[in-house]
This record gives C-alpha cells, sequence and structure tokens, in this order.
C-alpha cells in the first residue's frame, strides 16, 4: 500500500475543487503540518479553512501530476504544474506554475507537507506595477 500511496494522494489532491474540501481528512492527519513559500499551517481545521479562502478566491484551480513516486517508506514526492485563474492577475487568464511536493505519511494520511515553486512565477509577477517591477529585475539578473 505504501508504495501506491503517492499516486493515491496526487488522484485526491487533483480532484478537490470547492464542493468537496471534506475530502482533506482522507488524506491528512489531524495534526498535518503545510508549508509552501507563502503559508506555513498546522492542524486539519486551519488547513480546510485556507483551502476555503483558496477556492473561494479563484476562479479555476487545477493539478496536473507528472510525477508521483515512493522516495523511502514514508515518504513521497510528487512533480506538478497547477494552473490557477485569478480575476485580478493577469487580467484574468490562465497562470501556469511548476513544483514539487514531498510528503510524509503514515497508515494512509500525510502528517507532512512541504510544497516548493517559484512564489513570484506564481502570484508577484502578476501583479500590477509589482509585476513589471520583478520581470525587469529578473530581466537584469539573467
Amino acid at each position: 500500500m505504501n508504495a501506491d500511496f503517492p499516486q493515491r494522494f496526487a488522484e485526491i489532491f487533483a480532484s478537490l475543487n470547492k464542493t468537496n474540501l471534506h475530502r482533506l481528512a482522507e488524506i491528512y492527519t489531524e495534526a498535518v503540518h503545510f508549508t509552501d513559500p507563502l503559508h506555513d499551517i498546522q492542524g486539519i481545521e486551519p488547513m480546510q479553512t485556507y483551502f476555503d479562502q483558496l477556492y473561494s478566491n479563484i476562479d479555476d484551480l487545477q493539478f496536473e501530476f507528472h510525477q508521483c513516486q515512493l522516495v523511502t517508506e514514508g515518504q513521497g514526492l510528487l512533480r506538478w504544474t497547477m494552473t490557477y485563474r485569478h480575476p485580478r492577475l493577469a487580467r484574468g487568464n490562465s497562470i501556469s506554475v511548476e513544483g514539487c511536493s514531498c510528503i510524509f505519511f503514515q497508515e494512509g494520511r500525510v502528517y507532512r507537507h512541504i510544497d516548493y515553486f517559484d512564489a513570484g512565477a506564481l502570484l508577484y509577477e502578476h501583479v500590477p506595477l509589482l509585476g513589471t517591477a520583478i520581470r525587469w529585475l529578473k530581466g537584469r539578473l539573467a
């Protein structure tokens, strides 16, 4: 079962939307610790609140998983592309960001989830004025 867990996790996670967020409890423990470049959340209830707010503020959110593998017993690595639309970012057009997740699990649920992605590509580059400055700076550094 452990070898299949990263794929099962990805399938459930990719199926999430604003109407079925109760499914988070199927894949996360009560004491889950979730971290990404913008958030550090501890506990399933704060995580549920975060996802509720996330899905209420965007027009569309989809995850496509490219790789789901067991790294060691109880640890998985997932590579993904997230695509979303927000009415106030990128003129409401789709934004795609590649990232990866490291999940730690036992007994069929994740207790630690760490996401790695470029926060600028996700958000900051699409904010008016700030995005122009970030793109200019990236160009200068390249």
